[in-house]
């Protein structure tokens, strides 16, 4: 079988794909926490994701990065295509329908909406400031609640009388949530309220002066969540869509992106083989005085090897082997 694997390392998951030659069927898939150690979780996923098809006889023809460990990703398991999350994202939509429109991605972190008209990125905006209405705030107003996120969105839809949740701010929504709650509404009221909120702060900020198109895709971890979905259709007065591989999408556009890469022009993939989950790097940087920009360099090494280097904006440091 010939596949092609996309990487996605993010802030909180870290995401692969082992995508067939077709495009449209997933050989296997890993969604796992990045921890703040974004190698060890690259790592663990190659590991699990060799484990899920051990026994297959599969031939990686290509390999594409993306997510805010791209550059890192890429020097680890050999990637044939670095991308940003935006293209990414785009392009696993457009392979899933290509008369996507608007594109709502809501992560661990970060947020951001992608505008496409007749397949082309038009406009995006990204949220990377505030909390409120990214996962982890979700998991922080779950683990507070003692309830599973994953039944999150599920109290959400038993709810009859939302409550009002000023939700601007994830401090004031969670001090909001804390007053409501000691006033005696139900849970799912307040999680109701909360799912309101959040989209209401999506869309007054991240969407804020952005035409939103149906077919509209709901992206990310966060997409889970049914209340969320529901909520942002009562807001918008249309269908939102959440894709089958809603929590993997932009590994899969990575995936489709190296596949497009190879294919026009032929190349031989770099990938560097499930066997780096065994291999042990090690990351250091030093601050460059060569001018006043002070770039900090990053430097990649396996064992006492430099394998990597970047970060310099001038390119006086950059190195790959």
């Amino acid at each position: 079988m010939k596949a092609y694997l996309g990487v996605d390392v993010g802030s909180v998951s870290t995401n692969l794909v082992l995508m067939e030659e077709n495009g449209e069927s997933i050989a296997g898939d890993v969604y796992i926490r990045t921890l703040g150690r974004p190698i060890e979780a690259i790592q663990e996923g190659m590991k699990k994701l060799s484990q899920q098809v051990e026994g297959q006889d599969i031939e990686v023809r290509g390999v594409g990065t993306t997510g805010s460990a791209r550059n890192l990703s890429g020097v680890i398991v050999g990637a044939d295509v670095v991308k940003n999350e935006i293209t990414a994202h785009a392009t696993a939509a457009i392979n899933v329908e290509p008369t996507v429109q608007t594109i709502m991605e809501i992560g661990g972190q970060d947020s951001k909406i992608i505008l496409l008209r007749n397949g082309i990125v038009t406009d995006f905006a990204m949220n990377t400031v505030c909390a409120a209405g990214t996962g982890s705030f979700l998991d922080q107003q779950a683990a507070r609640l003692n309830i599973p996120i994953e039944e999150f969105g599920e109290y959400a839809l038993l709810s009859k009388y939302p409550v009002r949740i000023a939700g601007r701010c994830s401090v004031f929504a969670e001090s909001d949530m804390v007053h409501k709650q000691q006033m005696g509404h139900k849970t799912e009221d307040l999680i109701a309220g909360l799912s309101q909120a959040l989209v209401r702060n999506y869309l007054n900020n991240v969407g804020k002066g952005k035409e939103i198109l149906p077919p509209v895709f709901f992206q990310g971890g966060v997409a889970a969540n049914e209340g969320i979905k529901k909520a942002f259709e009562e807001e918008l007065g249309f269908e939102v869509i959440v894709p089958r591989y809603f929590h993997i999408m932009g590994a899969l556009g990575a995936a489709i992106l190296a596949k497009n890469e190879v294919e026009k022009n032929g190349i031989k993939t770099k990938f560097k083989g499930f066997g780096v989950s065994r291999i042990n790097y090690t990351v250091s940087s030093f601050e460059c005085k060569g001018c006043p920009n002070l770039c900090e360099v990053i430097n990649i090494n396996v064992d006492d090897s430099l394998i990597c280097r970047w970060g310099g904006r001038c390119g006086k440091w950059e190195y790959n082997e």
